[in-house]
């Protein structure tokens, strides 16, 4: 399972979920297999200073071949993105992120 977290800053696991999906500068990229991490990519948001057209962060996302997001929030609009993509959204979520992965 891969999953896409928001963050602040480029620490890996250790890193903050950001409160904003959108308007994070950072995704970490969790692959997990069997509750463990199996791989780590941090991937600067290249829409960071700007939410571009509707619909393309999630392709972004989707094309990294993101099963899961997880956010402190995330807007209305993007989360139906998602869903039409196949992609889960979980919002509501703070902490670091080596904890939230407990939780998924």
């Amino acid at each position: 399972m891969k999953i896409a977290i928001s963050s602040d800053t480029e620490n890996g696991l250790e890193a903050q979920v950001s409160s904003h999906f959108g308007r994070c500068p950072y995704f970490t990229i969790v692959e997990m297999e069997n509750g463990e991490v199996k791989n780590l990519e941090i991937v600067k948001n290249p829409f960071f200073d700007s939410h571009g057209q509707p619909g393309q962060l999630p392709e972004f996302i989707k094309n990294l071949g993101v099963e899961i997001v997880v956010a402190g929030g995330i807007g209305q609009r993007a989360i139906v993105y998602f869903e039409k993509l196949g992609i889960k959204t979980i919002t509501g979520v703070s902490g670091k992120i080596k904890d939230i992965l407990k939780l998924i």
